[in-house]
């Protein structure tokens, strides 16, 4: 059976952790939550690096910790990969004797990723004679991912990778951690506070909070729940997955097409077709009860009210259902009361800025 299940109850001083949770067998799931909500001890957990008594943990039909059947595979016998927030690369190892060291330890019949392969996925060609000690941040972490992939790992592990680089070195990272996401069949488990990384990255969230997996599902409905936090706050925002539909040339504007219509936003440079993530903030969503005609503003999307949340005494949130694809919209109260708006009004969205995610 596809899939990763974890349960883990564990007491450590003076925090405890009790986090249940299931979550798909590929792609991306990321731990998210505040700092000491238990993201990394999840991770410790699943490594097997903290031995948790009455745990369970299996990850795509393979049971590797069941205490009730006496089931607890060792940490080298679990088939994963590690990435820290630091690289810990081997300093008396050039770059490439980095990659071999992992690489040479997985008999070539077992080996799900090739030597070339993860130095063409992550752009550390030029690198491989130089030692660790003249690379950048970026540079080291992307050796450490690439050496992490060597090992053929069954589910990839990413504690925070991003969180010691400084922003250029962060945008530099970005772009590879993202064709590790399409180009990869490897399930990884992402632990990050970071809800640009998040966005950009993940599938599907276990929200932490507390020692607590408190709420998990596919990224997309849980950033537009409006009984979690993520929903809440000046960050808060729909993602929404397009293909680019068409570029119009005259006007250097590209449209991006979703089930519930299109969206015009400065030229992107991937093909029709290509897929592009967006992330709409609920700050830059108006709402009208009919189509505007003349308006400067080119995204209009018919929607329909779904759901109203307090926001604080001036504002509400609104939750709205285009055509499966959920948005937010943050107005006043006033506003709201001006409109009239109740769940399953018919309402058009308009749309004033949106970020490209990649």
């Amino acid at each position: 059976m596809s899939g990763l299940t974890a349960r883990f109850q564990l007491t450590l001083g003076d925090f405890r952790l009790d986090a249940a949770f299931e979550a798909p067998g590929r792609g991306v799931t990321a731990l998210f939550g505040p700092s000491g909500s238990g993201k990394t001890t999840v991770l410790r957990c699943v490594a097997g690096l903290e031995r948790v008594p009455g745990g369970y943990l299996a990850v795509n039909g393979s049971v590797w910790q069941d205490d009730q059947n006496g089931i607890f595979l060792p940490p080298h016998q679990r088939g994963l990969g590690y990435v820290f927030q630091e690289a810990n690369l081997f300093l008396h190892l050039d770059v490439r004797r980095n990659l071999e060291y992992g690489w040479k330890r997985i008999p070539a019949t077992e080996r799900q990723v090739g030597f070339d392969q993860a130095v063409e996925l992550v752009g550390i060609g030029p690198l491989l004679n130089r030692s660790p000690a003249r690379l950048s941040g970026g540079e080291r972490q992307r050796v450490a991912i690439a050496r992490a992939l060597l090992t053929s790992p069954r589910l990839l592990l990413m504690d925070e990778p991003l969180a010691a680089l400084d922003l250029t070195s962060k945008a530099e990272i970005l772009p590879y951690l993202e064709r590790l996401h399409d180009e990869l069949s490897i399930p990884v488990l992402y632990v990050s506070h970071s809800p640009d990384e998040v966005a950009r990255l993940a599938d599907f969230m276990v929200l932490m909070s507390k020692g607590k997996a408190v709420a998990s599902g596919p990224l997309r409905e849980m950033l537009a729940r409006l009984d979690l936090p993520l929903a809440h706050g000046d960050e808060a925002g729909a993602l929404v997955d397009t293909t680019v539909g068409a570029h119009d040339e005259a006007f250097h504007l590209s449209r991006l097409d979703f089930t519930g219509g299109s969206i015009s936003v400065p030229h992107v440079s991937q093909p029709v077709s290509h897929p592009v993530r967006l992330r709409i903030h609920a700050r830059d969503v108006s709402l009208a009860l009919e189509r505007p005609g003349q308006s400067s503003i080119l995204n209009i999307l018919p929607a329909t009210v779904a759901e109203i949340a307090d926001e604080n005494p001036a504002q509400v949130l609104v939750k709205l259902d285009c055509a499966g694809t959920p948005l937010l919209a943050k107005i006043t109260r006033k506003s709201c009361a001006l409109l009239g708006l109740q769940p399953g009004m018919a309402i058009y969205a308009q749309v004033k800025s949106v970020a490209l995610l990649g």
